[in-house]
């Protein structure tokens, strides 16, 4: 069974807390799709060129229609000319994936589950730093001796925005803003207590 590990308010191993058992059960597809779905959303989706009936230009016929001994040219708008339209070029387009509420839940539980295995699910009473100094933020971050981490709270207070938001190997994020996506692209998971609760209770 998956451990997450609790610290202390020093932010010291402080014992284990096991995750559901059913969390070793789900599939790694699950978050496969999520993640892929979550990606797509986040496209642009800006790219997009001029077809011949858009383009510039046209009106009037390029040449005479026979005694060149060449091919008839009907519009300087055709794709065959330069500053003509473009075939089959991008166009707006909906790349949104539909995931189901039920998969989106066991995508996050498999993340949360993995993390547990590789020993990076750390859960702690409180993530707070009285003094909004980065340098305690990352006195904090060192104890876990991670390469990155994502700091999950309740709500965030204003000291500890300011003491996390300068450290380019961190983010911070309320519960609400929790997804499979970013628990799985962090190395490490510091999460406090009444969240992690939430959200393996909603599982």
């Amino acid at each position: 069974m998956s451990k997450a590990i609790v610290l202390n308010e020093k932010f010291e191993n402080n014992g284990e807390l096991e995750l559901p058992a059913s969390y070793a059960e789900i599939n790694s597809h699950n978050l496969y799709v999520y993640v892929k779905s979550h990606l797509a959303s986040l496209r642009a989706n800006t790219a997009r060129v001029k077809n011949r009936t858009e383009v510039r230009g046209g009106g009037k016929k390029p040449k005479a229609q026979k005694g060149s001994g060449g091919a008839r040219w009907g519009s300087k708008r055709s794709p065959l000319f330069v500053g003509g339209g473009q075939i089959f070029g991008p166009t707006k387009r909906n790349y949104n994936q539909k995931v189901n509420k039920k998969q989106k839940v066991l995508a996050l539980s498999y993340a949360l589950n993995a993390h547990a295995n590789q020993n990076s699910l750390f859960v702690v009473d409180s993530v707070k730093v009285e003094s909004g100094k980065t340098k305690d933020a990352v006195a904090v971050l060192n104890k876990l001796a991670k390469r990155d981490t994502l700091v999950v709270v309740d709500t965030i207070d204003e000291k500890t925005y300011l003491a996390f938001r300068n450290i380019k190997n961190c983010y911070v994020i309320e519960k609400q803003e929790v997804n499979a996506y970013l628990i799985s692209a962090y190395h490490s998971i510091l999460i406090e207590k009444s969240v992690f609760d939430a959200l393996t209770k909603e599982a």
